[in-house]
């Protein structure tokens, strides 16, 4: 363990699978005390046992992301735990595919009150907690969606399009406070997001068999391949540390070279 983050209190959003899963057991692994961060209070004491099985400190919480009342109750369990909060990562997302003509304002809002609201009210409130101490992170996940929109997720696009700009928004407005803001925009990755979006797609007809959706969309990949979890974690890890104190207010793709901006 080489210590990246030792010391530091973290909570990752969405912290029960996928990515948030990957990111909870790397930076507990250099010497952070996480949060892990779920809407399945199941699936967040499940990945800190196993950070705990290791000898690593973990704290499991639940929240819907989009519910301010539930975000205030998780982190102030939070930082009663571990004494304040370092880092926040708000990763939690939610997709549901629908034709362009098919949107609904209940697609909408669904998707728009997970992935914009949640990450507007997980940046007050992580703010809120990181004001008095003079410092800290927060990173945003957005996606390749936040850079081009795309016609069968328009409500996701727009969603990490608005990731992008909070996350713009809350560096200036957190700059004086010692508080750096930045975004981490993943492409394709085999995770449990992209299973679920692979058999949606098949049900609005946009693919035809399992798999095909996530391979068409792995095929502009210029490193050859989707990525999983795991090629995600370093990106995490130098956002979360001081290694990228003088960084704020950046969208950095982590896509394999999908979209280059």
């Amino acid at each position: 363990m080489s210590g990246r983050v030792s010391g530091k209190s973290i909570i990752v959003t969405g912290g029960g699978s996928g990515m948030g899963r990957s990111f909870c057991l790397a930076l507990a692994n250099e010497g952070a005390s996480v949060g892990v961060l779920d809407l399945s209070r199941e699936a967040a004491e499940h990945v800190a046992g196993e950070i705990t099985a290791l000898g690593q400190r973990a704290r499991a919480l639940q929240a819907d992301v989009s519910n301010r009342a539930h975000v205030v109750a998780a982190l102030d369990e939070f930082v009663e735990w571990a004494g304040n909060l370092d880092v926040l990562f708000n990763n939690a997302g939610f997709n549901q595919p629908m034709h362009f003509l098919d949107v609904t304002e209940e697609n909408w809002h669904a998707v728009m009150d997970v992935n914009a609201l949640g990450t507007l009210i997980g940046m007050q409130e992580g703010a809120r907690r990181m004001i008095p101490q003079g410092s800290g992170k927060i990173i945003n996940t957005s996606s390749i969606a936040g850079r081009q929109g795309y016609p069968s997720v328009a409500p996701y696009s727009a969603s990490k399009f608005a990731v992008n700009a909070l996350t713009q928004a809350g560096a200036r407005a957190f700059a004086e406070h010692n508080i750096t803001v930045n975004a981490l925009a993943p492409g394709v990755v085999d995770t449990p997001l992209w299973n679920q979006l692979d058999e949606d797609l098949m049900a609005i007809g946009d693919a035809q068999r399992p798999g095909q959706a996530f391979e068409e969309f792995s095929s502009t990949i210029l490193r050859g391949r989707a990525a999983n979890p795991d090629d995600i974690v370093g990106t995490a890890l130098y956002l979360a540390s001081a290694d990228s104190d003088y960084l704020t207010g950046q969208v950095i793709m982590i896509d394999g070279g999908m979209v280059l901006v």
